[in-house]
């Protein structure tokens, strides 16, 4: 029988693999540590789930010697670890209106501004399996006649180890491409040389514009800066207060007033950080110091 609020389900093994409550709380307080994310007992069952594969595949008998390797600093199986327990969920230019606010609001101001110099800089933070960053990079190759002068570039960032692998390899399925219009599909990709079916390749016109990097949000960040735009969405979502307070305090050292950060759709500043200003729909501005 299975102790009170444990989890278990069927294995393929002769017996099955319980989470107990101390386990659990002390697997929240690994995931805290090493990605800043607060886990809820509403997580508790989908984390049990990717978890186990990982006891399996390490032959474990329970969660308690694989809590055990973690607590050694395994620095290989922290790796797998947190690509568990990260959640990856993208698609090619997902809530849009940020897209658009760049296209027809960010560009033109810059264009005027650098009046033929300067640099473009976007920081995609989250980026997952590349399809944000790659919306942003068909933008810019799409309103190039703005960009004449100016050195262009987005920083790709993920802590997920092997969603960062699939973004820079640029192969996606073909039904990834549903958001995509037949247009961009002609301009922007490529089908695979080595006859692969259902699958296409980003053109290297977009994968040039990008360099992909695996970042911790929660540990030292190697770049200086200054970043015109951050997307940083669908990310505040999974840490707490105190948590976003610092991560906006640090974004915001990032970024000079009247640079622009979007959120995801669910995310808000409010009683975050008073550095930003909401301008749109989960679109904000940095303001004066």
């Amino acid at each position: 029988m299975n102790t009170s609020g444990a989890v278990a389900v069927s294995s393929n093994g002769p017996s099955d693999f319980v989470l107990s409550d101390g386990e659990y709380k002390r697997i929240c307080e690994l995931v805290r540590e090493h990605t800043g994310i607060a886990l809820s007992e509403s997580k508790r069952e989908m984390i049990y789930g990717r978890l186990v594969r990982r006891l399996r595949a390490l032959r474990l008998s329970g969660f308690a010697p694989y809590i055990a390797q973690l607590e050694k600093s395994d620095t290989a199986e922290l790796e797998e670890f947190i690509n568990a327990v990260t959640t990856n969920l993208t698609s090619f230019f997902r809530e849009s209106h940020h897209f658009d606010h760049l296209a027809k609001e960010v560009l033109p101001a810059m264009s005027r501004r650098a009046q033929g110099s300067g640099r473009l800089r976007i920081w995609s933070c989250a980026c997952s399996t590349g399809e944000e960053p790659y919306s942003a990079a068909m933008v810019l190759r799409e309103q190039k006649e703005l960009l004449v002068g100016i050195d262009a570039r987005i920083l790709a960032t993920d802590l997920d180890t092997q969603v960062l692998a699939t973004a820079s390899a640029g192969i996606y399925a073909q039904e990834r491409l549903e958001s995509v219009s037949q247009a961009r599909v002609a301009r922007y990709f490529q089908t695979l040389s080595d006859g692969v079916k259902g699958k296409v390749k980003v053109s290297p016109s977009l994968q040039e514009l990008i360099t992909f990097k695996q970042l911790n949000l929660m540990n030292d960040w190697p770049m200086r800066g200054p970043f015109d735009v951050i997307f940083c969405r669908n990310v505040i979502i999974y840490f707490d207060k105190p948590t976003q307070k610092i991560l906006f305090e640090r974004m915001a050292e990032l970024q000079r007033p009247g640079d622009f950060l979007y959120l995801g759709h669910s995310e808000s500043l409010h009683r975050v950080t008073d550095r930003y200003e909401l301008i749109g729909r989960t679109i904000y501005r940095r303001v004066e110091d």
